[in-house]
């Protein structure tokens, strides 16, 4: 018997959760013929200034116990997400190149690495003209918003996640405007990775609408602006001078060796420095 395929309905990403856009609004998106036909349509949900709010709030709620666990521990669960998007790599492929998914996997691995390293590289013991020593340790931001590139879709939004998460940061992100599908598919691998609910939030829909509202949030502590609009970074760094904000841009990361090569850079960037006082010989 003939049967029409279940279409996929997506979704946002939010506390852990698969919700609809507060507003009900979404964006059509074409996609090239599979079983199906050519030529179908998918609805794209639009998120709106309500759902970035909410996406805000849950990364928040998520910050301290995420930033509490050891870096061993979120190494092991990067890892994990590693492992979760390899296994749907066919599944993601629909929508990136298979070149792409083992790059984002592989850039995965590399910051699980990171997690329990780069306090040493970062941290250390300081020489100061007094009887004390002084000791600097890096510590999360906080929350992170993230504004992905248009393409890679798939690449340049893990390349901004996972040296985010590896910190011990919580993530607020937008997925590509262009090609949305990979970064909403992601969620789906989110889930199954052990990921606690809220570290990680992916939305959709129109870009400079919803990174607006990111940036001018009092409870964003850092935003990284990889779409390479020109006008958008000018209007992201305006509104992040407001509350003081640390607005970063960077270029679309394009493969694997751009992703990693300035690998410890991209973790400074979202880390603070915390000093603590001690005398000597106390």
């Amino acid at each position: 018997m003939n049967r029409l395929p279940i279409r996929k309905t997506y979704k946002l990403w939010i506390a852990g959760a698969f919700v609809r856009s507060e507003s009900g609004r979404y964006d059509e998106a074409a996609r090239d013929g599979d079983a199906g036909g050519a030529g179908l349509v998918i609805n794209i949900p639009r998120a709106s200034r309500k759902d970035v709010r909410d996406a805000v709030s849950a990364a928040r709620a998520a910050a301290a116990p995420w930033a509490a666990r050891t870096a061993y521990n979120r190494g092991q669960i990067l890892y994990r997400a590693a492992e979760a998007l390899e296994s749907r790599g066919a599944q993601l492929a629909e929508f990136a190149s298979h070149a792409e998914v083992e790059a984002a996997v592989d850039v995965l691995v590399h910051y699980a690495g990171w997690a329990d390293k780069f306090h040493a590289v970062l941290g250390g013991i300081n020489p100061v003209a007094a009887p004390f020593l002084s000791f600097s340790t890096p510590e999360p931001t906080g929350v992170v918003g993230v504004v992905s590139p248009d393409s890679p879709a798939l690449l340049g939004l893990i390349a901004e996640l996972a040296p985010a998460l590896s910190a011990g940061n919580t993530v607020v992100a937008i997925v590509s405007e262009a090609e949305p599908l990979a970064g909403l598919d992601l969620a789906e691998v989110l889930a199954v990775s052990d990921i606690p609910a809220g570290v990680v939030n992916l939305l959709s829909g129109r870009r400079t609408e919803l990174a607006a509202a990111l940036v001018s949030h009092r409870d964003v502590n850092a935003l990284v602006d990889a779409a390479g609009d020109a006008a958008l970074s000018a209007e992201l760094d305006r509104l992040g001078a407001e509350t003081i904000m640390r607005v970063r841009h960077r270029r679309a990361t394009e493969t694997y060796d751009d992703a990693v090569a300035d690998g410890l850079e991209r973790i400074e960037a979202i880390t603070e420095l915390k000093t603590a006082w001690h005398p000597v010989g106390a």
